[in-house]
This record gives structure tokens, C-alpha cells and sequence, in this order.
């Protein structure tokens, strides 16, 4: 007698859920990542916002897409991108607002990243539309009540706290596109203190990833915030020459930067069971803007995409932009966002780096936790 087709269908979902709890004993479950245009992979298409990279040339060297765009605010593949292909995940972390970010999609993980996306609400308000870092929280929340119903409450606890690995990429926005923000921002920074504004994107980020945890959330990398005042982008408005950087976002960055590391020991100290990992962007792509030579790049100052200056670092990367022959030669993409060359250098410097780059374990280490 043979088997009815409802029993077949809940035999296959029953070992799919199986393999996917158990894994590869080198394979990451999910990756779930929040963060800005330095990870977003296309939920900005999904917007009605003024910051999208869904036109050519960006994505021009991403594999998987055949050289279209994505979203992506690169040439090729994002941080998050690589660290899920290195840790085993099988899949990219689909965007939370794509139409196909729902079923077993889900369980290889989710990007809610958003470009213009901030710690703080208000941040990127230029752009009209983007996600801030309260309402990709709020998405996860939908996304791990779907979970729930795909493998169980018992199972999709585990399989969120033992198998998964949250990514937060954020708060350059909250200097760029809030407190920095020119004429937008004098207000803002007549009235609060630069102490006083850091000291708010430290509450809120607290909040945030406490949240998280409270969603079951026991394994994070928190990136810092890179040197600002080196992305082309500076360098071109404040006409520096090709060795120069501008002095007060680096020193914004540095101070948010410290603060951050003791939230970071905070909360590995107080919240139960939650590792809590410190990527120190700043000083990964400060290595690579003084050094890049060593790395094999002709230029950490000039943008590969874009139009506007000696550094070619106002307009954004588009169709009518200028385009260097030799994208692996260049650390910077477009005005702001690395190249997929030096996202790999970076993405691997985390995977398995230096502590002074990654603490208190590496991500292959934070993975087999």
C-alpha cells in the first residue's frame, strides 16, 4: 500500500528540519544580519527612499546575479556575504522585505540591513525612506515567530540560540547622515555635546541588542565604526590631499568606538550565555587605507565608481559614473563602501584574525560555541 502524499510531504519537512537542527557539525545555521549600506543586499529596492544601489554598475563582479545589481552598495559581495559563504552557510541571507524571504528561506537567515539606516531613528531622514536599527529588531521579531512555526518552539529556540549568528553593521550613519550632516545638523549639534550624542547611540544600541536577546539571540558580532573622515567621500568635500583624513569624524568615530567596546563587555557580563564579539572595523580599514600597497591595491583614496573631485568621491556609484579598469585595485568602490576585494580582506581578518581586530573569539570560534 503506498504512502498518502500529506504523510510523503511532513516525512520530507520532518528531515529537512532534521538536518537543518543538526547541520554540518563545520556549518553555520543562520546568519542574521542588521546594519546599514555596508551590508544591505536590496531591502532599499523594496523602498520609497533616495539611497539605492539597484542600478549598474554596482554588483558588476556579484557571481550569483551574473554581474546585475542587487542592492548591494559594491562591486561584489558584502562583509556578510563572505563570512556566511566561509562559515558554510549554503545560501546568502535573503532581505527581510524581498518577496521570497519566507518558508525554509528563512532558516539559512535574513538581512534587514538598510542603507541610511541608523542606531537612531531620526538618522538618514535624508533619504526619505530606510530601516533604522529599532524596526530591523522589529522585523527579526516577525521572522522569529516564523520560525516558531516552522520547526517548533523547542526546536526553533535551539536552533536560533545554538546554530545562529547575528551581525550588527551600524552607526556610521548616525555621524554621516545625523550629527555630521551639513546646515541639517547645526541644530543638533548646538544643543548636544558630542559626550551626550554618543552617550544616546549607546543607550539606544543597548537597548537594541538587548532586545535581541530577549528573541533568543546568544550569538553576535557588533562591528565599530570605520574611519569616516578617510571614505573618499571626506577627502573630496574637505579637498585633502591623497594622506589625509578629516580630523573630527575619525575622532567621533574613536570615542563612539570606546564606548562601544565596554557596552560590549557589559553585556557579555550580564547577559547570560550571550557571547558578544568586538569586529574592530576602524582599525581593519585604517590597516588597509595606510598599507594598501602591501594588500595589492593602487588606491585607498580614489572611489573605483563614481564623479566629483580629485577622488571622484561626491556623486554616488550610477550609470553615468566614471569607472576604474581595475576594481580589485582599488579599496574604495563608490565614495563611501569598500570594494569586494577589501571586503574579503576584512571578512577574513574576523573569521579567523588577530585579536586586536576580533575579541574575544574569532567568528569560526563563535560559530562552533
Amino acid at each position: 500500500m503506498g504512502m498518502s502524499s500529506p504523510f510523503i510531504a511532513a516525512l520530507f519537512f520532518f528531515f529537512i528540519n532534521l538536518r537543518l537542527l543538526k547541520g554540518d557539525d563545520r556549518g553555520l545555521g543562520a546568519s542574521f544580519i542588521f546594519g546599514d549600506s555596508l551590508v544591505d543586499a536590496g531591502n532599499n529596492n523594496y523602498l520609497q527612499t533616495l539611497s539605492r544601489a539597484n542600478v549598474a554598475p554596482n554588483g558588476i563582479d556579484f557571481l550569483a546575479s551574473g554581474g546585475s545589481p542587487t542592492g548591494r552598495y559594491t562591486n561584489g559581495r558584502t562583509i556578510g556575504d563572505i563570512i556566511g559563504e566561509e562559515l558554510g552557510q549554503p545560501h546568502y541571507a535573503v532581505p527581510f522585505l524581498a518577496p521570497n524571504s519566507s518558508g525554509q528561506a528563512i532558516l539559512h537567515g535574513v538581512n534587514y540591513a538598510s542603507g541610511g539606516g541608523g542606531i537612531m531613528n531620526a538618522t538618514g531622514r535624508i533619504f526619505v525612506n530606510r530601516l533604522s536599527m529599532d524596526i530591523q529588531v522589529d522585523y527579526f521579531a516577525i521572522t522569529r515567530s516564523q520560525i516558531d512555526k516552522l520547526l517548533g518552539k523547542s526546536q526553533a529556540r535551539d536552533y536560533i540560540m545554538k546554530k545562529s549568528i547575528f551581525s550588527i553593521t551600524i552607526g556610521s550613519n548616525d555621524f554621516l547622515n545625523n550629527y555630521l550632516l551639513p546646515v541639517l545638523s547645526i541644530g543638533a549639534r548646538i544643543s548636544q555635546t558630542p559626550d551626550a550624542f554618543i552617550d544616546d547611540l549607546i543607550n539606544h544600541l543597548r537597548g537594541q541588542l538587548t532586545r535581541l536577546y530577549q528573541l533568543d539571540a546568544r550569538k553576535f558580532i557588533v562591528g565599530n565604526v570605520g574611519p569616516l573622515g578617510c571614505i573618499p567621500y571626506q577627502k573630496t568635500l574637505n579637498q585633502l590631499t591623497e594622506d589625509e583624513c578629516v580630523a573630527l569624524p575619525n575622532k567621533l568615530a574613536l570615542q563612539y568606538n570606546s564606548r562601544l567596546k565596554d557596552l560590549l563587555t557589559e553585556l557579555n557580563e550580564n547577559l547570560s550565555g550571550a557571547t558578544f564579539v568586538h569586529a574592530n572595523v576602524y582599525d581593519l580599514v585604517m590597516e588597509l587605507i595606510q598599507n594598501y600597497a602591501k594588500y595589492g591595491f593602487a588606491t585607498a583614496s580614489r572611489a573605483c565608481c563614481g564623479n566629483g573631485g580629485q577622488f571622484a568621491g561626491i556623486v554616488p556609484c550610477g550609470p553615468s559614473s566614471s569607472l576604474c579598469k581595475d576594481r580589485d585595485k582599488h579599496v574604495f568602490w563608490d565614495p563611501y563602501h569598500p570594494s569586494q576585494a577589501a571586503n574579503i580582506i576584512i571578512a577574513k581578518q574576523l573569521l579567523q584574525g588577530d585579536p586586536k581586530y576580533v575579541s574575544p573569539v574569532n567568528l569560526k570560534q563563535l560559530r562552533d560555541l
